[in-house]
């Protein structure tokens, strides 16, 4: 069944997954995604593979859009918001110390393997961020308290599914049961992604206003 959203409890706590490739959390007023990759075309275009320059400014449109509609106190972005260092120019770099401002919201970085070496002011930035209940991250962290859920990206999870002989790639948020890990999909127009696990518990990316529960 189609939805314009999955929301379930962990503990007290409230998870909302969006079709918007988003997870918002309404107690705390938080709006968290992941692997955006800015400044991936440009980073390919200096190694001479032509791609477009439209990804960024869809990226940036698709993050007001959600802002806007869900009016968050912080967006928290679990990870590599860029592609590479070597991909940030001025304009680019511009534009994202100018979003806390343009956005009226506080914005946190979790730092992803691709942030290495960016330095991006009005940005707080963390390894890992943890709350009472909930660990943030880029990559999964082993948990030892299995009332503790670890909300990860990194994984660009997607699934893969045949529908009258074509073949469909979905990105999706997928759950780990065993080890209580929340993989949420990838943001960015050019990630790509990674066939989940069967074992995982999958919800499916239909369009932005569409989610759909994957049945094992």
């Amino acid at each position: 069944m189609q939805k314009s959203s999955f929301k379930f409890y962990w503990e007290d706590t409230l998870l909302e997954m969006l079709p918007s490739r988003a997870l918002f959390i309404p107690q705390r007023k938080e709006l968290l995604i992941c692997d955006i990759h800015l400044g991936k075309a440009e980073y390919f275009q200096q190694n001479g593979i032509p791609l477009t320059n439209n990804s960024d400014e869809n990226n940036f449109a698709r993050i007001k859009k959600i802002v806007k509609k869900y009016s968050p106190e912080k967006l928290i972005i679990l990870g590599d918001l860029f592609h590479n260092i070597y991909s940030i120019d001025k304009t680019l770099q511009k534009k994202v110390e100018g979003l806390p401002e343009l956005l009226k919201t506080n914005i946190e970085l979790v730092l992803g393997n691709h942030d290495e070496g960016c330095d991006i002011k009005n940005i707080k930035v963390y390894n890992i961020r943890k709350t009472k209940n909930i660990i943030f991250s880029h990559e999964p962290v082993n948990l030892e308290n299995n009332k503790t859920l670890n909300i990860c990206g990194h994984y660009h999870p997607k699934i893969y599914l045949k529908n009258k002989g074509d073949n469909l790639s979905l990105s999706c948020f997928a759950m780990d049961m065993n080890k209580n890990i929340l993989y949420l999909p990838a943001f960015g127009d050019l990630t790509g992604g990674y066939p989940c696990k069967k074992s995982f518990k999958k919800w499916a990316v239909v369009s932005e206003e569409k989610i759909i529960e994957i049945k094992s």
